[in-house]
């Protein structure tokens, strides 16, 4: 048998590469939400670090805890007035870092299942472009909790 044959003989046997998804190359920290009054949407934070060698793209937010988690992004401009658009997706870039934090990116949670309290943990799982996803144990902290 020539030696190429026996190798394709043998690549059945051999175990699978295994290629790391979107959400294994990051690592979740300094996830909190900020709890406001009454029925006001939340807004939950977290830092994203891509330890992968390729980019990570969050595509989606969800929760059991609220009916609608949404990617937004806060802005001021020149003349100091303040906006907030919806994202369809952020780039964690290779070897980089995100963060999503007050007057940036930021998850807008609406319609919690049930009044928090502070100090309560809240999961959230973030989607990923290629199908995969994490699950991030977010605190819950009040309105006037310093960033």
């Amino acid at each position: 048998m020539k030696p190429g044959m026996l190798l394709l003989w043998l690549m059945p046997l051999l175990p699978p590469q295994v290629q790391a998804t979107q959400a294994d190359q990051i690592k979740a920290s300094h996830a909190w939400i900020r709890l406001l009054p009454a029925n006001l949407p939340a807004a939950g934070y977290v830092t994203l670090d891509n330890q992968g060698s390729s980019a990570a793209t969050l595509v989606s937010a969800r929760s059991a805890f609220y009916a609608s988690v949404m990617l937004h992004q806060s802005a001021t401009d020149t003349t100091g007035s303040s906006s907030m658009r919806m994202l369809d997706r952020l780039t964690v870039p290779a070897h980089g870092e995100v963060s999503l934090a007050p007057a940036g990116y930021h998850l807008m949670l609406q319609e919690a299942t049930h009044p928090f309290k502070p100090g309560e943990t809240i999961d959230i799982t973030l989607d990923f472009a290629d199908g995969s996803h994490l699950r991030v144990p977010f605190s819950v902290r009040p309105a006037n909790a310093p960033d």
